[in-house]
């Protein structure tokens, strides 16, 4: 959901639609935060009605300090995007990709927010690089997210079956079976 490094921060929960961006937040953890709110706020107040002392204040001051970590369930389906060329290589994925969202461990004070690719690459969010891009597809993993399906077989008793994946949901539909009707 949110790793503990990121307890003491305002966060919420994501919402299906969003698009949100790997960010280091002040814990100095990795994380995710939407790109809306780390836009830096427009000032309410004209920099014409400040003292010296408040511009200089302001000079120094974060745009971001509040900015509320966004917390991801496990199971839900992410898109990433701009995925650097390192990371690329180094995990076997390309610049866009569906993942799921899954935490690693139930133990306390650990990492355990990791990011699971089409290729089973299991990476943790703290190996992400700042700037890669997600959008939430869906909070509970129920949506068809993939592209091109992909074909799994598995042994039914004494026959395979041969099951046609529709994306990262699970959803199945069988395309036929071996020593079955066709």
């Amino acid at each position: 959901m949110c790793d503990y490094s990121l307890g003491g921060l305002p966060n919420r929960l994501a919402v299906e639609g969003e698009n949100l961006i790997v960010h280091r937040f002040p814990t100095n953890s990795i994380g995710l935060a939407s790109q809306v709110d780390l836009q830096p706020k427009a000032r309410e107040v004209s920099t014409l009605n400040l003292t010296l002392w408040q511009r200089i204040k302001d000079l120094f001051a974060s745009d971001c300090v509040s900015v509320p970590a966004v917390c991801i369930p496990p199971g839900a389906c992410l898109i990433l995007r701009n995925i650097p060329l390192g990371l690329q290589r180094e995990w076997g994925v390309s610049e866009e990709e569906n993942i799921v969202f899954v935490q690693t461990s139930a133990a306390v004070n650990t990492y355990r927010d990791a990011f699971c690719f089409r290729n089973g690459r299991q990476v943790s969010l703290q190996q992400a690089s700042e700037g890669i891009l997600a959008k939430v597809v869906s909070l509970g993993g129920n949506v068809d997210t993939e592209r091109e399906p992909a074909i799994s077989f598995r042994e039914n008793s004494t026959n395979w079956e041969r099951r046609e994946v529709s994306g990262l949901t699970g959803s199945n539909q069988m395309t036929d079976m071996r020593g079955g009707n066709d």
